[in-house]
């Protein structure tokens, strides 16, 4: 799902570096900014485990509560992804946008809408069965208004990213990304994003394959 890139675009075109400037992975009740661990928590389940970061770093955002739990783990991962080290001032809107991937689709949401329809079928629940609604609601909470895909993979493939953002980039639709890995289903979770710029700031990591498996 998502935006194909054209077939004459290859890995070995890439114009110049690119840098993760940020990262957030999120599984197993921690929370991970940078590598580094910043929150932890005993809840469960997924429900209890996903409120309770929200809360932890006292975010504001009443739309979260509505939000099904794919939506809720991407858009927690892109708040602390972002939370320290983004500057939305040299970023313009229509140049950063979003590249994601799962293997679960919106199976999640999907099963709790099907249960729904055993008796009156929820429209809040059916706003949520597709996976890409969670890139919506990351771009809708800061104001992305660039290209954005959702692709579904077996597994996660840092190769593929790579060469996704890498054309992005290159062909300068985009500036700034916003890619990685989230998926939910049942009580398992994970997302690991990271933040993507052609400009190295501070210790800043080069996008690489191996910096981002």
């Amino acid at each position: 799902m998502g935006g194909a890139m054209p077939q004459f675009y290859s890995a070995n075109n890439m114009a110049a570096k690119k840098y993760i400037t940020a990262s957030c992975h999120i599984s197993h009740n921690r929370v991970y900014q940078d590598a580094g661990l910043v929150f932890e928590s005993d809840a469960a389940p997924i429900d209890d485990f996903l409120l309770s970061v929200y809360q932890h770093f006292q975010f504001s955002y009443p739309k979260f509560y509505k939000m099904d739990n794919l939506s809720k783990l991407g858009w927690l991962a892109a708040e602390v992804l972002l939370k320290d080290s983004f500057d939305k001032t040299p970023h313009k809107a229509e140049y950063t946008g979003t590249v994601l991937m799962n293997a679960n689709s919106s199976l999640d949401m999907d099963l709790k809408y099907a249960r729904s329809m055993q008796e009156v079928p929820s429209p809040s629940l059916f706003v949520y069965t597709l996976p890409n609604i969670v890139a919506g609601e990351i771009c809708i909470r800061h104001h992305f208004k660039g290209e954005n895909a959702f692709f579904v993979q077996p597994k996660f493939d840092g190769a593929f990213l790579k060469q996704q953002v890498d054309y992005l980039l290159d062909t300068d639709t985009l500036q700034t990304c916003i890619c990685g890995w989230v998926d939910v289903l049942g009580q398992e979770y994970q997302a690991d994003l990271f933040l993507v710029e052609k400009v190295k700031r501070g210790d800043a990591k080069e996008f690489l394959i191996e910096n981002i498996k």
